[in-house]
């Protein structure tokens, strides 16, 4: 017995429902970043199940696309935050959308 695709449904809704409950609440840079990285992996589940549900290969496709795009988020965000470490910046989310003006 195989799940169907409503059982990878309902587990991505609640992998991107944590992902956004932690950009949301969290003021760490670095656990932002990791919801983030929550989020979109919980699209390319909803990608390969629905890829999988269809019978063609678009949806691997697609996730792949999507994990190059998360590796480089990844490799921006984490740069961003160590040039700020370095330069001993409060690492506060909050803080730093108040400095925008």
């Amino acid at each position: 017995m195989t799940p169907d695709v409503g059982n990878y449904l309902l587990v991505s809704a609640a992998m991107f429902t944590i992902g956004l409950v932690g950009v949301i609440v969290r003021r760490s840079p670095l656990v932002v970043l990791l919801s983030l990285e929550l989020m979109l992996n919980s699209a390319n589940l909803v990608l390969v199940a629905f890829g999988r549900y269809h019978g063609g290969q678009d949806g691997q496709i697609f996730a792949l696309v999507v994990m190059g795009v998360a590796a480089a988020e990844v490799v921006v965000g984490l740069g961003l935050i160590v040039a700020m470490e370095r330069r001993r910046m409060l690492l506060d989310t909050d803080e730093i959308a108040e400095l925008r003006g």
